[in-house]
């Protein structure tokens, strides 16, 4: 499969991680994504990792694949260039205010069909950030050692690129919806909304309702199935991992702990 979504144009205003990482990804199946940011840089253009000159290794690398303007966002005449911008290209992915002249109304003046998808942080359209809807989902009492209370956030910013996944395929089922029924949308996508499903779909809510139990933290060990870390002999640290049946008796076999049997313990 080589560019699937050549041929369509995706018009960016982005920040941060969700939303970028969207628009790489539709880059990454072909789409031409234009990304435009006010002049001196947008809002995270300096986000560290940095190279030794400054520039940010983050933002590189959340972009890539992408074309890119720099403009005045405060100029009238620019905000006029990039509506009839957005309207030619149809399609528009942004985690910014959509109000005044990037509100849904306003773009689709221009363009009846016109695709928007809109990443906010709360489903009512507040501000919320991963490390905060992390924490409000309950992994971090989660995460950690046994014999350390206090909770752990996660270093990758997982609901960040979960969501950026789900706005780009979000913004794919809008495209082929238009295609079916000539019909345009605007989608929104919050971030907690992609939590809240997720953790939903693992199981956690139903473990807590239905079983009434609390996890506890299991340190490096994976919950419901074998995975240890182990120091080997030269004072190195690896992950030993057997999830099924026949991944436990290889592990069995050449550590020379027996043939075993049966599902690997938890």
């Amino acid at each position: 499969m080589t560019a699937p979504l050549e041929g369509l144009s995706v018009v960016e205003g982005t920040a941060f991680v969700a939303a970028p990482s969207g628009g790489m990804t539709l880059a990454q199946l072909g789409a031409d994504v234009i990304r435009f940011d006010q002049v001196g840089g947008g809002l995270d253009h300096r986000r560290w990792p940095l190279t030794a000159d400054g520039v940010s290794l983050y933002w590189n690398g959340l972009n890539r694949g992408k074309r890119s303007l720099a403009v005045n966002l405060r100029d009238p005449e620019v905000t006029e260039l990039l509506s009839e911008l957005i309207a030619r290209a149809g399609n528009f992915l942004t985690n910014f205010p959509a109000v005044g002249w990037m509100s849904y109304d306003q773009l689709r003046s221009r363009r009846e069909d016109l695709v928007m998808l809109v990443i906010t942080g709360s489903h009512d359209g507040t501000s919320a950030l991963d490390y905060t809807i992390n924490c409000a989902v309950g992994y971090p009492a989660m995460t950690g050692h046994p014999d350390d209370p206090r909770p752990v956030n996660n270093v990758v910013p997982a609901w960040d690129l979960v969501c950026g996944q789900m706005a780009a395929l979000g913004l794919v089922a809008a495209d082929r919806h238009r295609y079916r029924t000539g019909e345009g949308q605007q989608v929104t996508i919050a971030l907690s909304d992609v939590a809240l499903a997720t953790v939903g779909s693992l199981g956690n809510l139903a473990e807590a309702q239905v079983n009434g139990e609390v996890r506890g933290r299991v340190g490096n060990a994976i919950y419901g199935a074998f995975g240890r870390d182990f120091t080997t002999a030269d004072d190195r640290r690896v992950m030993v991992v057997a999830i099924t049946p026949k991944q436990w008796r290889g592990l069995l076999e050449v550590t020379g702990m027996g043939t075993g049997g049966g599902a690997p313990p938890p």
